[in-house]
């Protein structure tokens, strides 16, 4: 039995999760043999001279716990696990020095810059082979992981996605909603984004010149590529070249997104980087009934299970639209991959397929801190508690809206990050117009993706 754990949205996509319950090990597979797959391309593994072979795994220890360990390793007596804290730093070193891991934590959304630059063994073989992971069976965010040689969404799998949420949907107090007299959010019906922040703004109050009750966060310190390529989307508009070189962010669609978050910033109804949190997450100020929204995944019902204040109030709704199509992608998509160089690549699947569809699998499905990554596996999602069935409701009709975030091989979403909040700050502070904001943006991306691509090729 895990101890239950809350987590903010930082750290569900800088890549942790918390899988809290938990049910008994046995799940989907009764063992993990060496029977379970097929083999590809891998080596197979070097032994320690005693039939032994020892995986090197870098992941999160609150995801891949000591326990799955010790369930893998009995269900599989001829592979020893050697586990690594996740360490970007590290896994960088060991990838240049070409000594990576055996298997990898990493997010599906941003993979296209390992994927180009063949660092990921390509999984299709074992994929076509497994009799636990299959193909029909995955849900469309591992599309992410996909890459054709020149874009993402298609072409071999390089990695598969452990869990997931559709980032941009929202999470609310519907007693807040209330004293303010304010119409609850539909459970099926987006909310345009100039209502969103109408309503934020009704539901903001400051006393004393400080904010008593936020109306809306956006979780601004983590992601701003994100939110602002799914309102491009959502227009119709592309945020690439159709060869992923250029960005142009000076267009209608890519202005109108830049202008709303320089007008929510303005307005001051929810925290940004110029007015952080002191705690830099939306999540303690939520439960404290001092934020009405926030713009948070599924896995964000999984903090109020043992809060039985909130759970009458909380209520989940679609992400908000600008524009006519209704895009509702996750931002991250945390899953594993196995490096091309890893000589253990068989022994890797296995526990790939362990971990993806085994015992840990129908635990985070049950638990309810994020969607699972296989249909099989959805009738699992928590539905016990009356707000987790109404998150249920409409994350399952959310789904058909999902698709995956622009991802080229030539900047990180960190590049991106960096870049607008600095030139959203300044037209925040009007030190510059938004105009001069979103041209500023295009030619900073724009030297990011030319450097990208003459490194890369």
């Amino acid at each position: 039995m895990l101890e239950s754990v809350r987590i903010s949205r930082r750290r569900l996509l800088a890549g942790t999760s918390a899988v809290v319950g938990g049910v008994a090990a046995g799940g989907l597979l009764s063992g993990c043999n060496a029977n379970s797959s097929g083999t590809s391309a891998g080596t197979g593994g070097q032994s320690n001279g005693q039939g032994t072979v020892t995986l090197t795994v870098m992941y999160n220890n609150n995801e891949l716990t000591k326990e799955h360990i010790a369930d893998f390793e009995a269900k599989n007596p001829g592979i020893k696990i050697n586990f690594l804290q996740n360490d970007n730093t590290r896994l960088n070193a060991m990838l240049a020095s070409g000594a990576p891991p055996d298997l990898v934590r990493g997010a599906a959304v941003g993979s296209a810059n390992v994927n180009a630059r063949g660092l990921a063994t390509d999984l299709t073989p074992y994929l076509e082979k497994s009799q636990v992971l299959k193909k029909d069976d995955l849900l469309s965010v591992n599309d992410s992981y996909r890459w054709d040689g020149s874009k993402i969404g298609q072409g071999a799998y390089y990695g598969i996605v452990k869990d997931w949420s559709q980032d941009a949907t929202l999470w609310y107090n519907a007693q807040l909603f209330d004293q303010q007299k304010i119409a609850h959010l539909s459970e099926t019906e987006p909310v345009g984004y100039d209502d969103l922040l109408a309503i934020g703004k009704k539901l903001t109050s400051k006393q004393g010149g400080k904010t008593r009750v936020y109306g809306l966060g956006l979780e601004w310190a983590w992601n701003l590529y994100a939110p602002l390529a799914t309102m491009i989307l959502q227009q119709g508009e592309k945020v690439y070249s159709d060869d992923l070189t250029h960005t142009d962010f000076t267009t209608t669609a890519a202005r109108r997104a830049v202008a709303w978050y320089v007008d929510f910033a303005q307005a001051g109804v929810g925290p940004t980087s110029l007015a952080p949190l002191p705690d830099g997450a939306d999540l303690s100020t939520f439960m404290a009934k001092r934020m009405a929204i926030s713009q948070d995944g599924y896995w964000y019902g999984g903090n109020f299970v043992k809060e039985s204040a909130l759970q009458s109030a909380v209520r989940m709704a679609p992400a908000p639209v600008m524009g006519d199509h209704r895009v509702s992608p996750t931002y991250a998509g945390i899953g594993a991959w196995i490096p091309a160089k890893s000589k253990h690549k068989d022994e890797a699947w296995k526990l790939m397929e362990y971990f993806m569809a085994g015992p840990p699998a129908l635990e985070r499905a049950s638990s309810g801190w994020g969607l699972p990554a296989l249909k099989s596996l959805l009738p699992k999602l928590p539905q016990d508690l009356p707000y987790q069935k109404q998150a249920f409701k409409t994350a399952q009709n959310e789904l058909q809206y999902a698709a995956p975030l622009p991802d080229s091989p030539y900047v990180t979403v960190d590049a991106w990050n960096l870049a607008l909040d600095k030139h959203l700050q300044r037209a925040i502070k009007k030190q510059a117009t938004v105009d001069e904001a979103c041209k500023a943006i295009t030619e900073e991306i724009n030297k990011v993706l030319k450097q990208g691509k003459e490194q890369i090729g």
